[in-house]
């Protein structure tokens, strides 16, 4: 997936930075709640994390997703390049849309994210996505 993601010209993600974080003179005031959710109370870059090159690693996959089943282990997290044009989500493409990723997680972590948290997530999963966070 990431030699194919690298093949393809995604354009550059205009409010991101080069060090990978929301320009806020460009950002929207929702885009940087949802980058400050991305990094904090919302745990995403515990596994969807900044490297230096585009090469997807393997993280231990949480219990929870899935259990004796085939597929069971470590689940490759890829970057966010191109979230927004590669829908089904997740791994076996559980999640039809980001705004289902989100609410997936919230379910599954128990992150408690609030009706007004989960639209600014996505809103900085949608234009961040050009850029490998």
């Amino acid at each position: 997936m990431a030699q194919m993601q690298n093949m393809l010209d995604f354009p550059p993600a205009p409010k991101v930075t080069v060090l990978g974080r929301l320009d806020p003179t460009k950002a929207t005031e929702s885009e940087l709640r949802g980058e400050q959710l991305f990094f904090g109370k919302a745990q995403c870059a515990s596994c969807i994390r900044r490297r230096p090159t585009s090469t997807p690693d393997a993280r231990p996959a949480r219990g929870a997703f899935l259990k004796d089943e085939a597929g069971d282990g470590p689940i490759k997290s890829f970057t966010l390049r191109g979230i927004k044009d590669s829908p089904p989500y997740m791994h076996d493409g559980r999640c039809l849309t980001l705004e289902d990723t989100v609410e997936f997680f919230n379910l599954v972590l128990g992150l408690k994210l609030t009706k007004d948290e989960k639209p600014d997530l996505v809103a900085f999963l949608r234009h961040c996505e050009g850029h490998d966070v």
